[in-house]
């Protein structure tokens, strides 16, 4: 969330970020933080005053006691009485304020880096560049809904009767082709000094509302609600969450961590044929990187997992393209995210597999994460996290883009991983 002295120090430019934004009511929002953050101050001076007035009648209390002028000091302990009840009830109001003053910053999004665009929607993000040559399929070649049934390797029916729509069984190649693909992500990740670490699938609340999940994306999350825990939708939750209520030292930064996990998305509202086999679905596998970052360096860091991400798209052989997101189509949370789409050549779209992001301080300061500068300081770190990668859409273009009368070439840096290059 954002910081309130911020807030108040350069409040012009908070409200010119909400409104690259679209954020509807940016003006009366900023102006409740700032009027419950004047009341909660205001009594906050005023328990300081009576703990100020009570310590100095204890002192004069104690003072009489010893010069023997008991009655004096009974007349003055009703006073204390009095004061300790003012205070309870100040007590009461001040932490009503502060509960007041976090819902309300929990509303606001983060504010975006000078370099996103303005825009409303997806059509308004800016292509940064493209790589590799649009494949040419042959005559006949159909999507990937068409070619796991033609080799049956993904079943959406036998998932369907185990739990519901958007949950598919991978069986034989299909299921080797998905193992293979997150042992090649773990292994480039740990070559890339990244520390793998295997985290829970379940969050409790004060973890999604560490990372932003809560309260803003409650209604995409799978709720247990007899535990009141969420299965995670991105392993960001967790594995940022790891920092939560942590001081590190600055020597320490930054910190790289990798982890593979499920995750779940409800998708509420989801329908259509952009959204048909696996280019969404309700359970899917994906390994994600995390940064935990000196605020210096989190802006070389987001630019260095860009190109990271991209690595492993070329090595794939997949053709690709990254997009700079505008404020309309941004997460709620983030500063600055670059989308990463491959073509998919029997849809003729481009799918997005990866978001690489920098939430500078937003995420740090719900998790009170910060780190002890060289002055002995504290400050809040920055946090940065990206997919690398998401699973299902790669899945879908790998076998659309390299489907011929033979079958579907395995690409060369998945050859030792899977044990076999064709799907026949």
């Amino acid at each position: 969330m954002l910081q309130v002295n911020i807030i108040k120090e350069e409040k012009e430019r908070i409200l010119k970020g909400l409104a690259k934004r679209n954020f509807p009511h940016a003006e009366a929002s900023i102006e409740e933080i700032l009027q419950l953050d004047q009341n909660r101050r205001e009594t906050q001076q005023q328990m300081d005053q009576l703990l100020a007035e009570s310590n100095a009648l204890a002192k004069e209390i104690g003072a009489l006691m010893k010069s023997g002028q008991k009655e004096a000091a009974e007349k003055i302990k009703g006073k204390t009485a009095e004061l300790k009840e003012a205070s309870k009830s100040l007590g009461e109001q001040l932490n009503s304020l502060e509960e007041q003053l976090t819902r309300a910053l929990y509303l606001v999004p983060n504010i975006p880096h000078e370099s996103v665009p303005a825009g409303k929607s997806a059509e308004d993000n800016e292509v940064v560049l493209e790589n590799g040559a649009i494949p040419t399929l042959d005559k006949g070649a159909v999507p990937h809904w068409d070619l796991i049934k033609k080799y049956d390797i993904i079943d959406f029916e036998l998932g369907t009767k185990i739990t519901g729509a958007g949950f598919p069984v991978y069986k034989g190649k299909g299921a080797r082709l998905q193992r293979a693909l997150i042992n090649f992500f773990l292994d480039e990740a740990l070559q890339a000094d990244y520390m793998e670490v295997q985290p829970p699938i379940l969050v409790n609340e004060e973890s999604g509302y560490g990372t932003g999940q809560l309260p803003d994306k409650e209604g995409q999350m799978y709720h247990a609600t007899a535990d009141n825990l969420y299965l995670i939708p991105t392993a960001e939750v967790p594995i940022t969450n790891l920092y939560r209520d942590v001081i590190l030292q600055e020597k320490e930064l930054p910190i790289k961590n990798v982890g593979f996990t499920p995750c779940f998305r409800r998708e509420a509202g989801s329908w259509g044929a952009h959204v048909r086999g696996l280019n969404r679905l309700h359970q899917f596998d994906k390994v994600e990187i995390v940064q935990i970052q000196h605020p210096e360096n989190s802006y070389q860091a987001l630019e260095e997992m860009s190109a990271y991400v991209q690595g492993l798209l070329q090595k794939l052989e997949l053709p690709y393209r990254v997009l700079r997101l505008c404020g309309g189509d941004m997460g709620f949370t983030s500063s600055l995210t670059y989308d990463m789409e491959v073509y998919s050549a029997a849809q003729e779209r481009w799918l997005e597999v990866s978001s690489v992001s920098n939430f500078e301080t937003y995420q740090a300061n719900r998790l009170k994460l910060r780190y002890k500068a060289e002055d002995k300081k504290t400050q809040l770190l920055h946090t940065l996290n990206g997919s690398a990668l998401a699973l299902p859409r790669i899945v879908a273009a790998i076998l659309e883009n390299n489907q011929s009368a033979e079958g579907i070439r395995i690409p060369k840096v998945l050859v030792p991983y899977t044990g076999f290059d064709i799907i026949d």
